[in-house]
């Protein structure tokens, strides 16, 4: 256990005005223009999650910079560039992405965009990642979740905490919102409001959430709202025609997720049941960390299953991992996609590059309990 120490204070002005504020009330102003912070905490032992958390002018980010020096908010972030450019160079291609995905940036077509592009909760996650790539010890960021809100917070908070314990980092959150402890889950909390330290090392590793968000999938009429999530798929922005059924996610009135089923192939009455494919599945990256992806995924499958036979063939390696633990889901085959990229490299002797992209199919077969892949932190859809 080490003191801190943390004592504020601000000068009285000296014009006419703050001096007749002053008198009006006999204000002392040695007191009531001072703040001290005087707590006795355990911020080395080993952990992964840790919260300073108060009001503004509680001496948080004071006590942070004190306790941490040069690793405080420490971001050589360039906002003109690419997310994925900035991660540190001895990273492979797969490490990079791996990171990116585990910190809750899973679309893709965030990594391209320059990080001043992102939005507010995006760009959190990106600076996140960033600052990781390149960090030996401990990782200190300061006004978390400050400018989001509350939900894509909880979001973030869910994704960071899941990150610092899968990869064993160390990671300090600076915040004034008492409502990302849940979803934090942190293990140490110094609280600047009254002075306390909270050492929950015990209790966060068999520690269960109170709190539960809940989503709603809606039957859309149609594929209009494609157009707003286009931008986070990895493939075509075109929605796939043919015989189709589309779905949004909400929180309240607010549309976060989409999903669609169209027939690839024409149905012929040598088949039973006519073929639905799954696809365009997306999740706003703001509110990536929950599971919500797999879950709109099962629940909108659910209500197709029992009219159609439902297939998904995709290239997304988080949704195949998810599958193949899922008791709904099976695999049925899988293969390699090649295309020739635009153009060639070096001179203009160079072969043309060919891609090749791995994908796999999978079939709904439902199940009798409760999906496993359903993450338990987040209410049933319905």
């Amino acid at each position: 256990m080490q003191t801190y120490i943390v004592n504020l204070k601000s000068e009285q002005g000296v014009s006419f005005r703050c001096k007749k504020a002053a008198a009006s009330v006999d204000l002392d102003s040695d007191k009531k223009l001072s703040h001290s912070l005087n707590v006795r905490a355990d911020i080395t032992s080993n952990y992964n999650v840790g919260l300073i958390i108060g009001a503004s002018g509680s001496g948080k980010t004071t006590l942070a910079r004190e306790a941490y020096g040069d690793d405080f908010d420490s971001s050589d972030v360039d906002y003109s560039s690419p997310v994925i450019d900035q991660l540190n160079e001895s990273l492979s291609y797969d490490e990079c992405a791996k990171l990116l995905s585990s910190v809750g940036l899973s679309s893709i077509p965030c990594w391209l965009l320059p990080v001043g592009a992102l939005s507010n909760g995006q760009k959190a996650r990106a600076e996140i990642a960033i600052r990781l790539s390149k960090m030996d010890d401990v990782l200190v960021v300061d006004e978390w979740t400050s400018v989001v809100d509350r939900t894509v917070a909880k979001a973030m908070s869910q994704s960071v905490q899941k990150f610092a314990r899968a990869f064993n980092k160390k990671i300090v959150l600076v915040s004034c919102h008492y409502d990302i402890i849940e979803w934090l889950n942190p293990d140490w909390i110094i609280d600047c409001n009254d002075n306390s330290y909270d050492d929950r090392r015990l209790l966060c590793q068999s520690y269960t959430r109170k709190e539960k968000i809940s989503f709603e999938v809606r039957r859309l009429e149609n594929s209009k709202s494609w157009k707003m999530f286009s931008k986070y798929h990895y493939l075509s922005d075109n929605s796939a025609s043919g015989l189709g059924f589309y779905f949004g996610l909400f929180v309240g009135d607010l549309q976060i997720g989409y999903q669609a089923f169209n027939e690839y192939v024409p149905w012929t009455n040598k088949r039973k049941k006519r073929v639905l494919h799954f696809n365009r599945t997306v999740i706003h990256p703001d509110y990536v960390g929950f599971g919500l992806g797999m879950m709109m995924i099962n629940e909108t499958t659910k209500s197709l299953a029992g009219e159609y036979d439902i297939f998904g063939k995709f290239s997304s390696i988080p949704v195949y991992k998810a599958m193949k633990k899922s008791d709904c889901w099976t695999l049925k085959a899988t293969g390699f996609t090649t295309s020739k990229l635009s153009g060639t490299i070096g001179t203009s002797r160079s072969p043309t590059i060919r891609r090749k992209v791995k994908w796999w199919s999978f079939k709904y077969i439902g199940n009798q309990e409760k999906d496993k892949s359903i993450a338990a932190n987040v209410a049933p859809l319905g």
